[in-house]
């Protein structure tokens, strides 16, 4: 969307418009015209950065509890400020190796020429942040854009505006921006944004939204990276011991408040257990939030409008008959807070629309099922989740599931940590999403791999030179092609 396309009296996103493309222009200018980042310019402002980050860390967690109306202290260091650093340490510590050229074999046709890899920057990357970690999910992509020697500019969420603000003042302190800059809009500015010619594009956010991403990034073939969701299943397996199966979901659903692309969707669970996973997982939570309304361990639903989706979803689904379990006696929700506790959903069907859709909330339906084919079957009939978890000790059911589905990522005997293994790449299949970042593969995302032949003195495809037909060329054809 450009400025011409905006109505003539909205004069606020004409001027946001304006002065995105205004930096957008900046940066291309400075990829252009400006020497490429070194390995010791790279690390320098890595390093400022990390600074300029833990000096505003205790701001950062109050302002994003502000933006939540209430949003636990520890969600937001252990989801939002531990992986940023973490992020920047296990980047510093690669880096040199990641930018060093790898060589790769020439094959015979070409012996004795060298083939090397060259990692370059591909110039400006565009990140499309989502409000469930504003911290996290704007940071780390931008950390290893920069590793990769890019500029970088950062769509933030229009619900997170007091987090935007101090992130802002970080990246302020520590860049031009003319390097790496924050812009903040709501819908108008969002579109135009990803309409913008970025050399990359990743994408953080619902399945829905990440189609019109790829559209408008597809006017400028822009490469795109989508980080998505969709509906993520947990396999309760009949081997293992309910009490442990729901201790290692529990982080997973309640961290956030269950606000998570890899949180638990929903629970595969044994038809002769269901009942007893209902009540465990009631004790549990109760005892890990005791007083759960007012507890300042358990995060708010970010705002007033996916509050009354979830609402919309849950009453949904008891109308066309789910049984409905909460965590404690009265009411499990509170209108003025937006909070809202977990509620396991029974005897759900496909109707429901919280059985299409990504729930992206305290909402857990429990499905039974009668063998492990049952459960395969199910998850295989349906989308690739960004994430597939397995609770089962047994080694033979472990590599069943895995060979037979497939998904973004798996994670065994846990939830959602999967994310946190830095040096493994993170990323969907299908409608969860396409590309990857961490790890080395974040860093080759960010890059252009480019293929050096160089030859020496002895230059050996000299022999497929015409005139053709030579007796030398005979041999080198019958001797390849056999």
């Amino acid at each position: 969307m450009s400025v011409a396309e905006i109505k003539m009296n909205d004069s606020d996103s004409i001027a946001e418009i304006t002065a995105m493309e205004h930096i957008f222009s900046s940066q291309k200018d400075a990829y252009v015209t400006q020497a490429e980042w070194d390995l010791s310019e790279r690390k320098k402002r890595l390093s400022q950065f990390k600074a300029a980050f833990l000096a505003n860390k205790d701001a950062l967690v109050t302002a994003v509890s502000e933006d939540y109306g209430h949003r636990s202290r520890y969600d937001t260091l252990i989801a939002d400020i531990l992986p940023t650093v973490a992020q920047f340490n296990y980047t510093l510590s690669r880096l040199a190796k990641w930018m060093k050229p790898t060589r790769r074999s020439p094959g015979l046709l070409l012996a004795p020429a060298s083939v090397t890899i060259h990692y370059q920057p591909v110039g400006v990357v565009g990140i499309v942040v989502p409000w469930n970690f504003p911290i996290n999910l704007a940071i780390v992509p931008l950390i290893t854009s920069i590793a990769a020697g890019n500029r970088a500019m950062l769509k933030m969420s229009e619900f997170t505006p007091k987090t935007n603000q101090v992130l802002k003042k970080i990246i302020e302190s520590v860049f031009d921006s003319k390097d790496v800059a924050i812009v903040e809009g709501e819908m108008a500015l969002s579109a135009a944004f990803t309409k913008l010619p970025f050399d990359h594009l990743l994408f953080t956010g619902s399945t829905v939204v990440g189609k019109h991403v790829m559209r408008a990034a597809a006017d400028n073939l822009t490469p795109v990276t989508l980080e998505l969701g969709g509906k993520s299943p947990v396999i309760v397996a009949p081997d293992i011991d309910i009490k442990t199966a729901v201790n290692r979901i529990m982080l997973g659903k309640s961290l956030n408040a269950g606000q998570i692309c890899v949180a638990p969707d929903y629970i595969l669970c044994p038809r002769a257990k269901v009942d007893e996973f209902v009540s465990e997982y009631r004790n549990e939570f109760n005892r890990r939030y005791p007083a759960a309304m007012d507890n300042d361990d358990y995060t708010n639903i970010v705002d007033d409008r996916q509050y009354a989706r979830l609402k919309s979803w849950l009453e949904d689904a008891k109308q066309k008959g789910a049984k409905v379990e909460t965590m404690q006696d009265g009411s499990s929700c509170d209108d003025q807070k937006h909070r809202m506790l977990p509620h396991l959903l029974l005897d759900t069907n496909e109707d429901m629309q919280l059985m299409q859709d990504e729930i992206f909330g305290p909402l857990l339906p429990i499905l039974p099922y009668d063998s492990i084919d049952d459960t395969i079957r199910y998850i295989k009939a349906r989308p690739h989740p960004l994430a597939l978890y397995i609770m089962s000790f047994d080694n033979a059911t472990q590599q069943k599931i895995q060979r037979e589905t497939i998904s973004g990522g798996v994670s065994i005997n846990d939830t959602i940590m999967q994310v946190a293994a830095e040096d493994a790449p993170f990323g969907g299949v299908g409608s969860a999403g396409m590309g990857h970042y961490h790890g080395i593969e974040g860093f080759r995302t960010f890059s252009k791999s480019k293929t050096v032949l160089k030859q020496g003195k002895f230059h050996s495809t000299r022999f497929v030179h015409a005139p053709y037909g030579n007796l030398i060329q005979k041999i080198i054809l019958k001797f390849f092609l056999r």
